[in-house]
């Protein structure tokens, strides 16, 4: 472990002094030789309700001939337990930002040199403001206190790499849309639709103008075999913020269509279809496919959904 001493240059500030900050009931796994990558996901999985030992986690995260865990690895466990893995913007003032929302911070320090690495995973529990320190549960302590240009030069070394771990609905304090529409995506790939319903309906009320999620969270309630929800979801949509989107009254349409709904679906295509524009080819041929599933037919060229 390096120690503090003068400030290096290209070392990230906070943009503010330091809180008086401890998140004292986050859990703590000590941890053994080669095995900080379990024992810190496991930390933050037990903060996140998600109870788990190190000892189950190793085999899913744990590269023998690499003598440690890749950051992939480390998400795709964390989704596979249900959780959303929300990495951070490589920027101190993200990671602060998440402490004060009461968010543990999974992070990745480098604690050899450039030319001679020690990888190391650990988990920000706080920080402290005179002297200027951070707090981690890291390695065999419970209670690490380092200085803070002493975290800041290995942290930098590990490209100031950070993870928050959250139960699905609770938003990460720096989310945007994009990074947060594609973390929610991805826990779906792993867990199923029914995981990310709650991370997508949080997303909608955080962003409510971004169709990009509202699609989402319809589709996966789609996925879900909730018909009727996701009607309702997509029906909202265009009846609130979304009056001008041929994507969701495309979508509007078809799941009507497929509850019987047929007035409905002929309502949303019409609404799409007059507001020109790129989609009209698809809102035409979902028009002819809807036809044909009302009439009973299946032509050349009328596809079921």
């Amino acid at each position: 472990m390096l120690v503090g001493g003068c400030a290096s240059p290209g070392i990230q500030r906070p943009a503010q002094p330091l809180a008086e900050i401890e998140l004292a009931s986050v859990p703590f796994h000590p941890q053994s030789r080669y095995q900080c990558g379990p024992a810190a996901l496991a930390t933050v999985l037990g903060w996140s309700g998600r109870e788990i030992s190190p000892e189950t986690l190793k085999p899913r995260v744990y590269v023998p001939e690499r003598q440690g865990t890749l950051q992939p690895e480390v998400k795709a466990a964390a989704r596979a337990e249900g959780r959303l893995a929300y990495p951070l913007q490589r920027h101190v003032d993200a990671l602060l930002a998440e402490l004060d929302a009461g968010h543990p911070v999974l992070v990745m320090q480098n604690l050899g040199l450039s030319w001679l690495p020690q990888w190391h995973y650990a988990v920000v529990v706080g920080t402290a403001a005179t002297p200027a320190r951070v707090i981690l549960r890291s390695g065999r302590e419970r209670r690490r206190v380092t200085p803070l240009e002493t975290f800041l030069r290995t942290w930098r070394r590990a490209e100031h790499w950070a993870l928050v771990v959250l139960p699905p609905g609770r938003m990460p304090a720096t989310a945007e849309p994009l990074p947060y529409l594609r973390a929610a995506s991805e826990l779906e790939g792993t867990a199923g639709p029914e995981a990310a319903i709650p991370a997508y309906r949080a997303g909608v009320g955080r962003w409510p103008d971004d169709e990009r999620l509202v699609l989402a969270l319809a589709n996966a309630q789609y996925d879900n075999g909730q018909r009727r929800v996701a009607m309702k979801t997509l029906r909202d949509a265009v009846e609130g913020r979304h009056g001008d989107s041929a994507m969701l009254l495309n979508n509007l349409a078809m799941v009507a269509a497929e509850l019987g709904r047929w007035r409905a679906a002929e309502r949303a295509l019409d609404r799409g279809l007059a507001l020109g524009g790129a989609h009209q080819e698809t809102l035409r041929r979902t028009r002819t496919e809807i036809r044909c599933m009302r009439s009973g037919r299946a032509p050349d060229g009328c596809e079921s959904r």
